[in-house]
């Protein structure tokens, strides 16, 4: 392990080589101050993502962490995993501030503040909540298109709007929208997937006029319009002639935005070249994916992956190739990378086409698992010796999960922080560790041979083994610490004043901008 000052990791990140920045706090700990091209990896969640986000262990990896140890901790578990090019940054994050450089609050920055980019750079138009709602009471001829996923969609939609996620927007606008005359309306959650998914239509060259709506469902609560909950309006299929014109649009983006196309032959180089990390990454959606994949091939929905691209990517400078079946939603998907300053993107032609595909969703592979030996419990067991007052539960969950179901009576804990939780934990009977599947449950029950008085065990299969085998849980805070800094709360999720948090969201994206010419270190793209 050796340690990289901020000015050494500042030239480091201009240049073209990889380079995996990951930053090893909680997820609402890193939201309230990280570098902008960090990705966020907890400690605690090292051994469940470190693989499907960094893939090849020769990779230069940088930590970053509070000068608190954690990055000491996790360097040590990724040199155990195989890593072997690992530094981390001296000093912290605050000697990163301290040597002049800036520090972004929030979570998918880089996304987040291109959105912005886009916006300035292409005067994308845009409607506000109160005019749109003007026009759908009177009647006039206009289609609103949600570009988030499914499970956003049914959480708060517009009245009308049908969900046609990012990438989809070109590849089903014929077929939802087949006049010419009608008013496109894209909208999200607050202003990011709004501003792309309406550019992507103006790029793409439709006939009709198209606007973003402007800052999406927050800016239609935050005019007092009432929002849609729970909406299963339903997507038309797309038919071949839709199929065929949208391939058309996609070819013109493709030739605007200088997108790369590779062949099958190509890609098994690219997959055999071990000295540059490849993402292989299918742009459609879950349903699609599961229904059949090219083998090796992670599921990341174009729009997401535009939206929130260190979610799925965590190497700066990696190879990225996309694909689909008709190569549409690639093409605009790469479009994207492209104008993000993502060089060595290309689209696999033919996609799905004539390739061997295996069936089946995708789980990342969690690494440290092989040879792991930890005392296991069934649910049935844990649910006798907890009638008889003889366990002690730990469940390290999200605190969003835990909030939504736990087992009545467990203690939420933070795994990082395990060893000193315990030590003030009054344990009785048997220590049990849960989880939502169970896999961070073993692994706590792992590290806890090292430093727990008692023997600890796991539940074997987690919370879903506990509701599978008809037991029940428990919703609420009971149980859990008063501030739990594991998860970054959506505005929507604040239980105190969501109008002021949906407030204070859309204003940081917009000044998103301003900071990202300050940092200096984006490469954000306009094409004229």
């Amino acid at each position: 392990m050796s340690q990289i000052d901020a000015g050494a990791l500042h030239n480091l990140l201009s240049d073209p080589q990889e380079l995996a920045l990951i930053d090893v706090r909680e997820e609402a700990t890193f939201s309230r101050g990280h570098l902008l091209w960090a990705v966020c990896v907890p400690l605690s969640h090292l051994e469940l993502r470190i693989d499907s986000l960094v893939p090849r262990t020769h990779v230069r990896i940088v930590l970053c962490d509070e000068a608190d140890g954690l990055a000491e901790r996790a360097a040590s578990r990724l040199a155990e995993l195989g890593y072997v090019n690992t530094s981390v940054l001296d000093g912290g994050i605050a000697a990163w501030a301290a040597a002049g450089y800036e520090l972004f609050s929030g979570v998918n920055v880089p996304s987040k503040a291109f959105g912005e980019f886009v916006e300035h750079a292409y005067d994308t138009p845009s409607i506000d909540a109160t005019e749109l709602n003007g026009l759908l009471k009177s009647g006039a001829d206009i289609a609103v298109l949600d570009s988030r996923p499914l499970d956003e969609y049914e959480l708060m939609s517009i009245p009308t709007g049908i969900c046609t996620p990012g990438a989809e927007l070109v590849y089903r606008v014929h077929e939802v929208v087949p006049s010419p005359a009608t008013l496109v309306v894209v909208n999200c959650a607050g202003r990011t997937r709004s501003i792309i998914g309406a550019q992507s239509l103006i790029n793409a060259q439709i006939p009709n006029d198209v606007v973003a709506l402007r800052n999406g469902t927050m800016g239609w609560h935050l005019a007092g319009l009432a929002v849609e909950r729970g909406s299963t309006r339903p997507q038309p299929e797309v038919g071949q002639d839709a199929i065929r014109v949208a391939r058309e649009r996609a070819t013109h983006v493709a030739e605007r935005f200088g997108v790369q196309f590779i062949e099958p032959s190509e890609l098994v180089d690219l997959e055999a070249d071990k000295n540059r990390t490849l993402f292989l990454l299918d742009v459609r959606s879950p349903k699609e994916f599961a229904a059949g994949h090219i083998p090796g091939s992670s599921n990341a929905p174009g729009g997401q992956l535009v939206q929130a691209t260190d979610t799925y990517v965590g190497v700066k400078g990696a190879r990225i190739v996309l694909y689909d079946d008709t190569e549409t939603r690639a093409i605009m998907t790469a479009s994207w990378l492209i104008q993000m300053g993502w060089k060595d993107v290309f689209v696999l032609r033919g996609g799905t086409q004539n390739a061997r595909l295996d069936i089946g969703s995708v789980s990342p592979r969690v690494l440290g698992l092989e040879g792991l030996e930890v005392e296991m419990l069934s649910a049935p067991s844990l649910s006798r010796l907890l009638d008889d007052g003889r366990a002690t539960v730990v469940d390290l969950s999200s605190s969003r999960d835990f909030r939504a179901g736990h087992i009545d009576g467990s203690r939420h804990a933070v795994r990082a922080r395990l060893p000193a939780f315990l030590a003030t934990l009054d344990i009785k009977g048997r220590l049990v560790f849960t989880s939502t599947d169970g896999v961070l449950a073993r692994l706590a029950a792992r590290d806890a041979r090292d430093y727990a008085e008692h023997e600890p065990y796991a539940l074997m299969g987690g919370n879903k083994a506990w509701v599978e085998a008809g037991k029940s849980l428990v919703a609420g805070d009971s149980g859990l610490e008063e501030d739990p800094d594991d998860v970054w709360l959506r505005p929507y999720e604040d239980t105190q004043d969501i109008e002021q948090s949906m407030r204070d969201y859309l204003s940081w994206e917009i000044d998103l901008v301003a900071q990202i010419e300050r940092d200096g270190t984006a490469i954000f793209r306009k094409w004229e």
